[in-house]
C-alpha cells in the first residue's frame, strides 16, 4: 500500500474536520454561549495531528483499489473520532464511549441518539432541547458532510489532494452500479455536492417561511438531506404541530431518498429520467402502497382523515429512506404496522441516494433473480438475461448483490443475537440492528421514536457504532479490509 498517499489524504480529512468546527464555535458565539472554548480546543488538536502529518507526507502517489478501501474506511473512523471531540470536551456527553456513539451516528447519517436520558445525564433536564446552539448546530453539520460522503467532500473541494479519485469513488459509492454523471470523478463530484447544496437550501428557505425558527430549519435542512433525522427537539417534528412544516419535510426526504444523477439530469432539463427509471417508479410504488396500508389500519378504529393520513404518509417516507423523523409514535399504531416499518428499514432508498438500508435496486435485482431462477427451472436450456429497463444486468452485479443480501441479513442476525446476549430484549434487540445496518435512527421498543439508546451497555454502543460505518459504506468496503486476500 501507498502509505504515504494514505497517511496525506487522512490527514488533510483531519484538518478539514478541525477547521469545520469553527462554524459551530461561531455559531455557540452568536449566541454567546460557553462552549466556543471546547470547539476551538477540539479544531486545534485535529489541526495539531493533521496538518503535520499532511506537510510531511505531500509527495502523492497513484492510488490502487487496496488504498482506496484503506482510505474509505479509515476517513470515516478518523472523522467520527474527530467529531467526538466537541461533544466530549464541551461536557455535553461527558463519557467518551456516547460521545463517539452520537458522532458516528451523525457521519454515517444514522440518528440513533443517547441525549435524553435523565438517569445518564442528568445536566440535560430537558434532553436534547438543553444543548448548546452550537452543539445542535455540530450534530447536525456531521450528518449534512456525512450525507454525500467525506471523500467525496473532499475530492469536490481539495485539488491540492492531487491524485486520482476513480478508486475512492468506486469504495464511496458501492451499489449495483455506480452512476458517474461526467467522465472525471472530480466533476462528478462538485456536480453532485452543487446538486446537494442548492435543495439543502431551498428546505431552509421553505421551513423558515412555514413557521419554522430560522435556526432549527437550517439544522433541520441539514439533517433531512442526508436521510438524517437528527432534530434540535426531543419530540422531532411532531414537536412543531404544523402540517405545512411536515408536508415540506416529507417532499425533501422523497428528494433526499432519491438517485441524485437523476436530480442532476431533470435541473439540466431531462425531468423524463424520473418516468423511465425503473427504480424510481419501485420506490414509488413503496410509498404511495405502503402509505395507503398503514393509513387504512390506523384509521379503521377511528377517523380517515388528512392527520392520519399525513402521518402514515410521513413515517413511511421517513423509515423507507432512513431519514428516522418521526411525527407520531408509531409504537402505538397497531402491530402489523409496526411489522411494516421494520420491513422497511431493510429496503432503504434508492441506490445512489443518501439513504441506508440494502437499497430498492438491490430488492429488485433479488425479485428478477428469483423470476429468473424460476424460468430456469422451466427451461433448463434457454438463455435468458436478467434486465431492468433496456439494461442487463451481468452475473457480477447479480453475484454481488446476492453476496451483499448474504452479508447484511448475517450481521443483523449477529448483532441481535449480541444484543440479546446483553440482556436486551428480543423486539428492542431487533429493532436496534435493523436500524444501525440501515443508518435508521430509532428501532422499536426500548429504542422505539419517543425512546433513546442511552441505557445500552458501552458494548452495545460500540457494536452499533460498527454496524453504522458497515452500513454507511454498505458492508463491502470495510469487510474486504479483513479477508486475507487484502493483506497479501
Amino acid at each position: 500500500m501507498n502509505v504515504k498517499t494514505i497517511l496525506n489524504i487522512l490527514s488533510a480529512l483531519l484538518t478539514i474536520m478541525g477547521l469545520t468546527m469553527l462554524f459551530p464555535a461561531f455559531v455557540s458565539w452568536l449566541y454567546n454561549e460557553s462552549d466556543v472554548s471546547a470547539f476551538l480546543f477540539s479544531a486545534s488538536v485535529t489541526i495539531f495531528f493533521g496538518l503535520p502529518i499532511w506537510f510531511l507526507t505531500r509527495k502523492n502517489r497513484k492510488l490502487r483499489n487496496r488504498d482506496g478501501f484503506t482510505i474509505v474506511t479509515f476517513s470515516w473512523i478518523i472523522t467520527a473520532f474527530a467529531g467526538a471531540l466537541p461533544f466530549y470536551y464541551s461536557g455535553s456527553i461527558p463519557i467518551f464511549t456516547d460521545a463517539f456513539f452520537e458522532s458516528m451516528s451523525g457521519v454515517t447519517t444514522t440518528g440513533a441518539s443517547i441525549i435524553g436520558n435523565i438517569q445518564t445525564m442528568p445536566h440535560l433536564e430537558n434532553g436534547i432541547e438543553s444543548l448548546s446552539h452550537g452543539i445542535l448546530f455540530w450534530r447536525s453539520f456531521l450528518q449534512w458532510v456525512g450525507g454525500m460522503g467525506i471523500i467525496l467532500f473532499t475530492i469536490a473541494i481539495l485539488p491540492l489532494l492531487g491524485v486520482g479519485g476513480v478508486q475512492l469513488f468506486k469504495a464511496e459509492v458501492p451499489g449495483p452500479v455506480t452512476d458517474k454523471i461526467r467522465p472525471r470523478v472530480r466533476e462528478t463530484a462538485k456536480l453532485l455536492w452543487i446538486v446537494y447544496l442548492g435543495i439543502t437550501v431551498v428546505e431552509t428557505i421553505l421551513l423558515g417561511i412555514a413557521g419554522m425558527g430560522w435556526f432549527d430549519a437550517i439544522c433541520h435542512s441539514f439533517t433531512t438531506m442526508p436521510t438524517g433525522g437528527f432534530s434540535t427537539r426531543n419530540a422531532s417534528i411532531e414537536a412543531y404541530n404544523n402540517g405545512v412544516i411536515e408536508y415540506i419535510i416529507i417532499i425533501f426526504m422523497i428528494i433526499a431518498g432519491t438517485n441524485f444523477s437523476l436530480h442532476f439530469r431533470a435541473i439540466s432539463g431531462n425531468l423524463n429520467s424520473y418516468k423511465i427509471d425503473k427504480e424510481f417508479k419501485a420506490y414509488f410504488f413503496f410509498i404511495l402502497y405502503i402509505t395507503i396500508i398503514i393509513f387504512l389500519c390506523i384509521g379503521i378504529n377511528g377517523d380517515l382523515n388528512e392527520e392520519n393520513f399525513r402521518s402514515s404518509l410521513f413515517q413511511t417516507v421517513s423509515i423507507l429512506t432512513t431519514t428516522g423523523f418521526s411525527s407520531a409514535d408509531y409504537e402505538l399504531w397497531p402491530y402489523f404496522v409496526q411489522s411494516l416499518l421494520l420491513c422497511l428499514m431493510f429496503i432503504g432508498g434508492m441506490g445512489g441516494s443518501t439513504g441506508g438500508g440494502m437499497k430498492i435496486i438491490r430488492i429488485y435485482v433479488l425479485f428478477k433473480y428469483m423470476a429468473h431462477s424460476t424460468q430456469r427451472m422451466l427451461h433448463a436450456k434457454a438463455i435468458i438475461p436478467i434486465r431492468i429497463g433496456d439494461r442487463y444486468i451481468s452475473e457480477d452485479v447479480i453475484k454481488n448483490t446476492l453476496g451483499f443480501f448474504l452479508f447484511y441479513v448475517s450481521i443483523f442476525v449477529f448483532t441481535t443475537l449480541a444484543l440479546t446476549l446483553m440482556n436486551v430484549n428480543l423486539e428492542s434487540a431487533i429493532g436496534a440492528a435493523a436500524s444501525a445496518i440501515g443508518n435508521i435512527g430509532p428501532g422499536l421498543a426500548d429504542f422505539g421514536p419517543s425512546d433513546n439508546y442511552a441505557l445500552l451497555p458501552s458494548f452495545g454502543k460500540w457494536l452499533l457504532s460498527f454496524c453504522m460505518l458497515l452500513g454507511r459504506l454498505e458492508i463491502f468496503t470495510i469487510m474486504v479490509i479483513f479477508s486475507n486476500v487484502f493483506w497479501k
